[in-house]
């Protein structure tokens, strides 16, 4: 009862402020935190703009020019936090203060050339200027992201690729300054992946000289086409083209949506997609078409045309191949996607690891300061090998970025493959990254402020549009497959892909697995190597398995589909990897390759460590606990680096969040 009594009066004298509390029981407080800069602490071993120049490959002063221009516009939303500027975008405005703000900000780049040639000029230089632009987008907003992905590499690349030279003319300096606003009428509500089946149709009037285009069922209607809700003036649509009673397949049409004061074209309806978890700066909408004329010269002819007397004129005979040319846009659109993943991935690391050197959770002995969240093994394991897969993404996009600008004919399949592999890879990577990071930053990462736990809901879609990941992954393994089998029918070496080491002796791994054999690159690729090959010989196998017992091919890769996963990610992998290896290739001995060296062995550990490589039995159970262990080492030894390591991704402080920085003078009362 004394106890009891004693602990009665403490509280009866803090309520009432009191001066006297009994002697043996005076309350103390330990000493407040404060918030100490890492830049004050860390270290950097190696030269980060060196890094930089490394790992973005290109047009820095132009992303440096971009980034400046964002920043100094009110447009883009500056807020002040703890005495740092920040900037983006407002998610506590309606969806249509939203679209409208995305709508702003895109004029006012407009109006500063920032988007001058993306269409009108030609050459690796100004693909890989838009590329640098799309990546600086995608570190502010998904939404101004994604609306310039529609209306330039899909509306734009749509009439570049699909259409003649008599469209070019006509339709790209005004889709360059803005005056038109297109969108890509592709996906329907009933279709959205296999494109090939599409109901919307269209159909020739020799009298008149126009195609007709109609939405005959409700499952037709053309749905999530981003910018068809508001904004946009035109739209490229896809539709079956029907020439005297015969399906000629999917055909592409421009076709004008609203008028110049922005009323809605007679005979076309548009209807809004709504409120969605992200993105609600884009105004995706559904559209359908009762008998909507468009002039003859409208439909995009690169590859079929019709006559004035409704005859359907082709060099390509086969459609398989014309239709191929028609997903052409689809592609760069994939390789977007693909890079933007690979920024926000930087942007949620970034701020994830500039938090975890400055905040502090509970004492390892008593009167010593709490422990900073990095100096944890556990937490150094969540985070840098998410650190090393963003390095590996990184040299994989710019690799990507530089197949894709100096593309030819003959290199466009590989582009469709490897873009395809890279989507799935990246976009799944980064879902990872975003949510350990969000995860990692406690209840800071659900604070829409710190950017982290909402750009989930921001980038989710990445895992489906422009193709859902797991179709993209079966894609890329029937690939391989046709690879496989017309190599075998040639009786000739693989050529290209990367898939010369098919040809050459199996790589076998070790009974017991060392630290130096760990980290031998040779080593690291040869299992990622062996479990690729592997993968391809079995697929190969139980599909044919599949058609002996009178499976057709398509119903042989959907029985195989488990297979067929695991092999696109396998190829993925490896390829990323290789890219990995001829980046750290370039550099001179030093500090700085000495950290890319492991970097790329943690990447190629956790690679290693997926479990593929148990359930096909590559890895014994002693050495996976072998490279586990080795993750380990390899995390510590890159604790050092890791300020360094994410300033190399040259992100502006303004483009972070509060809690990278003083989080403690960010949430002050003051502030309130």
């Amino acid at each position: 009862m004394e106890r009891a009594f004693q602990r009665t009066q403490v509280l009866i004298n803090h309520l009432l402020q009191s001066s006297s509390p009994l002697p043996s029981q005076t309350l103390s407080s330990n000493a407040c935190l404060s918030y100490s800069p890492p830049e004050l602490s860390e270290n950097y071993a190696f030269d980060v703009k060196e890094m930089r120049k490394l790992i973005d490959g290109h047009n820095l002063e132009e992303r440096d020019w971009l980034f400046g221009l964002m920043k100094q516009s009110e447009l883009f939303n500056p807020k002040v936090k703890g005495g740092k500027v920040f900037v983006s975008p407002d998610y506590n405005q309606s969806m249509e203060q939203q679209r409208e703000m995305t709508l702003k900000r895109i004029k006012y780049l407009q109006e500063r050339g920032v988007f001058k040639g993306w269409l009108t000029e030609k050459g690796e230089e100004i693909e890989m200027r838009k590329f640098a632009g799309f990546e600086v987008f995608s570190i502010y907003d998904h939404s101004l992201f994604t609306k310039l992905g529609v209306h330039f590499p899909m509306w734009g690349g749509a009439i570049q690729f699909c259409g003649t030279k008599h469209h070019h003319d006509k339709w790209l300096r005004d889709t360059e300054n803005y005056s038109i606003k297109g969108c890509f009428a592709m996906t329907e509500l009933g279709h959205g992946s296999n494109i090939r089946s599409l109901e919307t149709v269209t159909t020739y009037d020799s009298n008149t000289g126009e195609f007709v285009i109609n939405t005959p069922c409700e499952s037709a209607q053309k749905f999530w086409i981003g910018g068809a809700a508001k904004h946009a003036t035109h739209t490229v649509v896809f539709s079956q083209l029907h020439i005297n009673g015969i399906n000629q397949g999917v055909h592409a049409f421009i076709v004008q949506i609203r008028d110049v004061d922005g009323n809605i074209c007679p005979n076309i309806r548009i209807a809004d997609c709504g409120h969605k978890i992200g993105l609600n700066g884009v105004d995706n909408g559904r559209i359908w078409f009762d008998n909507v004329r468009v002039p003859r010269e409208n439909l995009l002819n690169s590859v079929a045309d019709v006559s004035p007397d409704g005859k359907y004129l082709s060099l390509i005979k086969n459609p398989d191949q014309r239709f191929a040319v028609f997903m052409a846009p689809m592609t760069v659109g994939r390789v977007n996607i693909a890079i933007g993943a690979v920024y926000q991935s930087k942007v949620a690391l970034a701020i994830t690891i500039r938090y975890a050197l400055t905040r502090r959770a509970f004492y390892l002995k008593p009167n010593e300061p709490e422990v900073l969240l990095l100096d944890y093994p556990s937490h150094q394991r969540r985070l840098f090998p998410l650190v090393a897969k963003t390095y590996a993404m990184s040299f994989a996009a710019n690799y990507l970025k530089v197949l894709y600008a100096k593309r030819t004919p003959q290199s466009n399949k590989a582009i469709h493959i490897v873009s395809s592999s890279f989507k799935a890879t990246f976009t799944w990577n980064n879902m990872q990254i975003l949510q350990e990071c969000r995860e990692a930053c406690g209840g800071q990462g659900l604070r829409t402020e710190n950017r982290v736990g909402h750009l989930k809901g921001e980038y989710d879609v990445q895992s489906t549009f422009e193709g859902d990941n797991f179709l993209l992954m079966q894609l890329v393994s029937k690939a391989l497959f046709a690879e496989y089998m017309a190599a075998q029918k040639r009786n000739k070496v693989f050529k290209g892909l990367g898939l010369e080491h098919m040809k050459k002796p199996c790589p076998v791994i070790p009974s017991q697995l060392t630290s130096t054999t760990l980290r031998c690159s040779q080593f690291q690729m040869d299992a990622l190597c062996l479990r690729e090959r592997d993968l391809l010989n079995r697929f190969v196998a139980d599909v044919l398995k599949c058609k002996a017992k009178g499976e057709n091919t398509e119903q042989a890769f959907n029985s195989c589909y488990e297979l067929a996963k695991d092999l696109g990610r396998a190829f993925s992998e490896r390829a990323i990897f290789q890219t990995f290896v001829e980046a750290e290739s370039t550099l001179p001995a030093g500090s700085l390759k000495d950290v890319l060296g492991t970097l790329r062995s943690l990447y190629a550990s956790i690679c290693i460590e997926d479990v593929s490589f148990l359930r096909y039995g590559y890895l014994s159970v002693d050495n996976g606990a072998n490279v586990r262990r080795e993750i380990t080492k390899l995390c510590n030894e890159l604790r050092p680096h890791a300020l360094a390591l994410i300033s190399s991704f040259g992100i502006p402080d303004a483009f972070l969040s509060p809690i990278a920085f003083n989080w403690i003078d960010t949430n002050s009362w003051s502030l309130v």
